[in-house]
């Protein structure tokens, strides 16, 4: 194997890169259109991996990789909501938006949106669960996907740096690659979880 590598010039290195960014941008593009794919701690994953590598740019790769597939995806799911706003009966993406914005979630976004416009689609995917309920808001609000992307930007590459910086945490903590990923996992996990775990405590009281 490893002269099989020697022979070719392809150290392990470049082939994790030949095969970790196009599965990143896979992967995030795949959770921004199902959002049931851990993005963010797929990231922050990523950022463990790149800051271990010896690669200059590994680390600005990872952040354009996962900013430009959360954009991407972001924006055909928005598409995918107007269309089905505009149909008669409907879409299956938005019966699938509608079902990860519960009633009370979508009312507080819409009457943030109103307030504050695209600043609140902005923090909404720094928020765990919050994208959902602010992008069904615009789609119910009839934002044009011209006004919708220029929000959705700046919130993806906000995101991307918040989850990134996670994972260079990680990786800064620990010697070995494997253990700021578990970190980085662990800590993304922790973070995304805890909105819903709040609100349990607080309804039971």
């Amino acid at each position: 194997m490893l002269l099989a590598a020697a022979s070719t010039g392809v150290t392990p290195e470049s082939t994790q890169q030949a095969i970790g960014y196009p599965t990143l941008f896979l992967l995030v593009l795949l959770g921004a259109l199902v959002p049931v794919v851990p993005t963010g701690a797929l990231v922050s994953t990523a950022a463990v991996v790149a800051f271990h590598q010896t690669a200059p740019f590994a680390l600005a790769l990872v952040f354009v990789t996962a900013s430009l597939a959360a954009f991407l995806g972001d924006m055909a799911l928005y598409w995918l909501g107007r269309r089905g706003m505009g149909s008669r009966n409907g879409s299956r993406w938005l019966e699938a938006i509608r079902s990860r914005a519960p009633e009370e979630r979508l009312a507080q976004a819409q009457a943030k949106l109103a307030d504050h416009g695209v600043a609140v689609l902005v923090l909404s995917r720094l928020v765990p669960a919050g994208r959902i309920p602010v992008m069904l808001a615009c789609l119910m609000a009839e934002w044009p996907l011209r006004r919708f992307a220029r929000g959705n930007l700046p919130a993806c590459l906000a995101w991307a740096v918040t989850y990134q910086l996670i994972g260079i945490l990680g990786g800064s903590l620990f010697n070995e690659p494997w253990e700021g990923v578990v970190a980085a996992v662990a800590l993304t996990l922790t973070i995304s979880a805890a909105p819903s775990v709040w609100r349990r405590v607080r309804s039971a009281r």
